[in-house]
């Protein structure tokens, strides 16, 4: 069985969770809990696309608060 992941021809989401943590995901599978769909469906480029404009820093954003937190 091939990857679902590296379907060129297959149509994905790009899901988000809480933490602003991106993920590209097969349109025919459910999305699951804890994250809900940013994009799509639509190909594969156009998600990886999306993701690499739209997160930026891979640090969860709980993260980034603790962080900015610790230097006030």
């Amino acid at each position: 069985m091939a990857n679902p992941f590296e379907d060129e021809n297959a149509a994905y989401l790009v899901l988000v969770n809480d933490e602003g943590q991106h993920s590209l995901w097969p349109a025919f599978a459910e999305v699951p809990g804890g994250w809900s769909a940013a994009l799509g469906p639509t190909d594969r480029t156009s998600c990886l696309d999306y993701v690499t404009e739209h997160w930026q820093d891979l640090r969860p954003r709980s993260l980034v608060v603790a962080m900015s937190e610790s230097h006030n």
